[in-house]
């Protein structure tokens, strides 16, 4: 009987994997009340579910589609003791930007379904978004009358030395939506990203986060929260089984403000930790494999120099190091939701990966600052100039290199057009209905035990020097439509 009750739980979860994760519901379809349910009415009080088998196995369940639902906002908890608590806030007062880890509980729930990991690693995430997540500076732990803010939180699930990955993933990153009152900029990108074939991008949606401390009356509710996967070796290994890339062996780089891709200088090139800081921070084969990856990424751009802007050499040489329509396709949707906080405007926010045959990657990464968000100094993000939209001197020779090619700048201009007109993209009128879908989804569950960011509004953050709308007003007011109405070709 208990071998047929486990099958049926088994035959259940690979159902529900089994679900097209990109279709949304109807507005209000998943909820049981139209009205704001309470924060006190989300702490879970529901019968205690049964732990369900290992996710990873068998190899079907690898499916990231079951955790990035945008169908469903499941319910995390991250169960602490007290005093790893408190070391997590010394931590932080030490030093705000630590990557230091405490151990922690990780529990994901979803549709009835269940899933602990202990002893999972739990540290700050953000870059100028950190922030301490209760009290100030010097409190510890108020049991009777805690203080909670809303932060960012990294989870990693093999910082144990028994650590196991969850569904295939080493880590994921816990985001509250930091200057985004319409709560959907990120999910909505990331999401684009998938639906345009961009495979190298995250997977990210939805989650309900409780912070429990144990001896508290109740778990602390902080809300709806985006869960994005990391990129790491579960995003290497994910993309190697599903043949995107060759192998997962390669090296794995973050890079930070500066990375031009247009400097082959090793002193830049290095692996982070608490004192050192790089502009192209190594994230994998880091213990023995530094100088190799070094030596392979200056020769990247070394190769890359001096082949003469539009000739056949180099389009041969991209064609052979660069995967160039997976460039191309990620800048479209880059360029179209208005992303000026990037490797082309600002030298920023992207990962990159070279497979073991020294074939270069582009990843997009950090997606908060943009459908209208902006600042002056970066240009209006709804107008400007999408064949000019950063620099295209040596400072940004690879995008340089390949827009200097006729055929790949008219691919770049087809996708724009492509985005812009298809109704599963971005065009205006679709786009808003589903940004609306999103606000819906979300608006029954925002109540939360931080009491910030309570509220959905049809605005960009309180800084942005642009106003513009997502779900209502036209061209000049709403960012879809104007976005759509600068193009120039």
């Amino acid at each position: 009987m208990k071998k047929f009750y486990c099958f049926l739980i088994s035959l259940c979860v690979l159902t529900l994997i089994g679900c097209d994760n990109y279709h949304l519901s109807e507005p209000g379809e998943h909820h049981d009340s139209d009205s704001i349910i309470s924060a006190d009415t989300l702490h879970p009080d529901e019968p205690d579910l049964p732990d369900l088998p290992d996710p990873r196995t068998p190899d079907q369940r690898r499916d990231l589609g079951y955790l990035f639902d945008l169908n469903a906002i499941p319910v995390i908890t991250i169960t602490v003791t007290e005093e790893q608590w408190n070391q997590y806030l010394r931590n932080f007062d030490e030093d705000m930007n630590n990557r230091k880890y405490i151990s922690a509980t990780f529990t994901f729930e979803k549709n009835g379904d269940k899933y602990v990991r202990e002893n999972v690693g739990l540290r700050p995430r953000g870059n100028t978004s950190r922030r301490r997540p209760e009290g100030y500076i010097g409190e510890m732990h108020n049991r009777n009358s805690p203080n909670w803010h809303h932060a960012h939180f990294g989870i990693k699930f093999t910082e144990a030395e028994d650590g196991e990955r969850f569904f295939g993933m080493d880590r994921i990153v816990l985001k509250w939506h930091k200057d985004d009152p319409a709560y959907c900029r990120e999910v909505f990108c990331y999401d684009l990203f998938h639906r345009f074939g961009v495979w190298s991008a995250p997977h990210a949606s939805y989650c309900r986060l409780n912070l429990y401390v144990e001896g508290d009356s109740k778990p602390a509710y902080f809300g709806v929260y985006e869960m994005i996967e990391g990129v790491r070796k579960g995003w290497m290994a994910d993309r190697t089984k599903d043949g995107y890339i060759p192998d997962n062996d390669g090296n794995l780089w973050k890079s930070a403000w500066g990375a031009n891709l247009s400097s082959a200088d090793p002193s830049q090139m290095g692996v982070a930790d608490d004192i050192h800081s790089y502009t192209y921070n190594l994230k994998s084969n880091k213990t023995e494999g530094l100088s190799a990856a070094q030596q392979e990424l200056c020769d990247f751009i070394n190769g890359m120099t001096p082949l003469p802007s539009g000739t056949a050499a180099l389009k041969a040489w991209l064609e052979e190091h660069v995967d160039i329509d997976l460039f191309l396709r990620a800048y479209a949707v880059n360029v179209m939701v208005g992303m000026w906080d990037d490797y082309w405007k600002n030298q920023n926010n992207y990962y990159f990966y070279f497979d073991s045959n020294h074939r270069f990657y582009f990843i997009p990464y950090d997606y908060d600052n943009t459908l209208g968000t902006g600042v002056d100094s970066y240009g209006n993000p709804a107008t400007d100039d999408m064949l000019n939209w950063g620099s295209l001197g040596g400072d940004r020779m690879l995008m340089r290199k390949v827009m200097s090619i006729a055929e790949y700048k008219n691919r770049y201009k087809a996708y724009i057009k492509e985005l812009a007109q298809d109704a599963n993209y971005m065009k205006p009128d679709a786009a808003i209905a589903r940004v609306k879908q999103f606000e819906q989804f979300v608006q029954p569950y925002i109540i939360n035990d931080t009491y910030e960011d309570m509220e959905l509004n049809d605005s960009p953050a309180s800084w942005s020097n642009f106003g513009y709308k997502l779900t209502s007003g036209g061209n000049g007011t709403n960012f879809f439509y104007t976005k759509v109405n600068s193009i120039n070709w």
